[in-house]
């Protein structure tokens, strides 16, 4: 049983491990320019160009059926993508 525990304890921690923090850019998010992103592919490429559209210090994506906080950040950037990782929308908070 302890081995079990031991077992899981380290992949939780390696998972942890291997995640990358959020990209981080400017300071506020700014809308205006992110229309023409509806449609792309979601990707690390995509979202780097996002935030420098956007000038948001954060990206947070959005994948079908996901669960996401209400909160309202004016310097975060909200993706949401489909099943095919098209970019359905980009909107700041």
């Amino acid at each position: 049983m302890h081995r079990i525990l031991s077992l899981t304890g380290a992949l939780a921690l390696t998972a942890c491990a291997t995640t990358a923090p959020p990209p981080v850019a400017a300071g506020p998010c700014n809308h205006d320019a992110l229309a023409r992103f509806t449609g792309q592919k979601a990707s690390a490429e995509t979202g780097a160009a996002l935030l420098a559209a956007s000038g948001a210090r954060t990206l947070r994506w959005g994948g079908p059926g996901m669960a996401m906080t209400m909160d309202f950040r004016p310097d975060r950037l909200t993706v949401s993508y489909d099943e095919a990782m098209t970019i359905t929308s980009a909107r700041c908070g």
